[in-house]
């Protein structure tokens, strides 16, 4: 009897965690605007919960000429921006790419893999692989091709998840959803409210992990951090009235925690606990964002300091080992984060950009290859325009090896015809 309830305890401790790492999750991946919200719902929901506005009045003035307009990013979008600063070019990477177009609004991938395995002659490993990383990208049950699938990836991406979920999914899925408890118990050795826990569990993961991003709507944000220069050594700062501010009202607390009643007592010191954890995952996050935004700048010193604001090439995987982060926890520290500069503001996501051929001990990303093509076209003769040849020879001067190909692609992504187009 003791070892059941001991069984049964640790399995309503595992699912609060999870509970708590699901809101920790939601926290950090949240924008501004998106957290206030939050915010202001638990309020209602919690009597010593009290929210002020924390818009400075006689601190910092707001440039609300600086607010910028944060359209909430399609799912291709957020998956497609973590392809791109996760993985190198590769096959496996396009085929990736192809996945992630065939996903449908619920995040489910909606096309025959082995058939297209025959059809297409694709090696099986290099599609398994390409689904692999799929399944790995943000959020978790992205690419499935079912529910049962979409769930069990959910599962085996947290850490916190019950012992017994994933084989449970993974092997008893019809009985654990017709609630055959006796079979599931009798087979892993486990009471039956082990295993009713455990569907408890599953019942807090997302059945459609891509309904989340299904937001057109324009709101506008405040930047999330703030960079300085000073002595040529950019420093960074989070903006505090970028959210509002919470606060526990202990008079209250006080007041209600001389009750006899036990269910006043239960009550009480439930919200109590939800305050805390609310305040640690909300300074959590700041911390998070701070540290990211720190670790970027170190890396890309030279954008806020040369006037011609230049990008090396990093990947949200050079972030994540500095700071020793999952890459996922990365990806939701700068998705939907700006950063306000003397001469701009930029989300975090912006300064991760991949690499470009280089030679030596040269270190140049796409971007700044692309602004080097900008600005040899901006000054050529108009009579007499470069080829796309010319700017292979005249960057190979300076010691970047490119492929004229790679030039028509990059000259066509910016939007520049031909040469021949641009004769006058």
């Amino acid at each position: 009897m003791k070892i059941s309830q001991n069984l049964k305890q640790k399995q309503l401790q595992k699912l609060a965690m999870t509970q708590q790492m699901q809101q920790s999750i939601k926290i950090l991946k949240s924008t501004n605007e998106e957290l206030t919200k939050l915010i202001k719902q638990r309020e209602l929901e919690n009597p010593f919960i009290e929210v002020h506005d924390s818009h400075p009045q006689n601190s910092e003035t707001v440039d609300f000429t600086n607010l910028i307009s944060n359209r909430q990013p399609s799912l291709d979008d957020y998956l497609l921006d973590q392809v791109h600063l996760t993985m190198r070019n590769t096959p496996i990477r396009t085929l990736v790419i192809y996945f992630i177009e065939n996903l449908d609004d619920n995040g489910y991938l909606k096309l025959d893999v082995d058939q297209m395995t025959h059809d297409q002659k694709f090696d099986p490993t290099l599609v398994a692989d390409a689904l692999t990383l799929l399944h790995q990208l943000d959020p978790p049950g992205i690419g499935a091709r079912n529910l049962q699938e979409c769930l069990l990836l959910q599962a085996e991406l947290d850490p916190d998840a019950p012992q017994l979920a994933v084989p449970i999914l993974q092997n008893d899925f019809e009985q654990l959803v017709n609630k055959n408890w006796n079979q599931i118990a009798t087979k892993y050795s486990i009471t039956e409210d082990d295993a009713i826990a455990i569907l408890h569990y599953v019942q807090t993961l997302s059945p459609a992990p891509g309904l989340g991003y299904q937001h057109p709507n324009t709101e506008y944000i405040y930047p999330d951090l703030k960079v300085t220069v000073n002595d040529e050594i950019p420093a960074v700062t989070l903006t505090k009235h970028a959210l509002p501010q919470l606060t526990f009202n202990q008079e209250y607390f006080e007041e209600m925690n001389q009750s006899d009643d036990p269910t006043v007592q239960s009550f009480v010191n439930q919200k109590k606990r939800e305050y805390d954890q609310l305040d640690s995952q909300i300074n959590q996050r700041e911390k998070t964002i701070l540290m990211v935004g720190q670790a970027i700048i170190a890396r890309q010193q030279k954008f806020f300091t040369d006037s011609t604001h230049p990008l090396k090439p990093l990947l949200l995987r050079d972030i994540a080992h500095q700071l020793q982060l999952h890459e996922s926890t990365i990806s939701r520290a700068v998705n939907g984060k700006y950063l306000k500069t003397d001469f701009g503001t930029y989300e975090l996501k912006s300064f991760f950009t991949t690499a470009a051929r280089y030679a030596a001990d040269q270190e140049l990303s796409t971007d700044s290859v692309q602004r080097m093509i900008q600005n040899l076209v901006a000054n050529e003769d108009p009579h007499h325009p470069l080829s796309d040849q010319k700017i292979v020879n005249l960057l190979t001067a300076k010691e970047i090896k490119i492929s004229r190909r790679t030039v028509a692609k990059y000259r066509s992504q910016l939007g520049i015809p031909s040469s021949s187009k641009r004769k006058q």
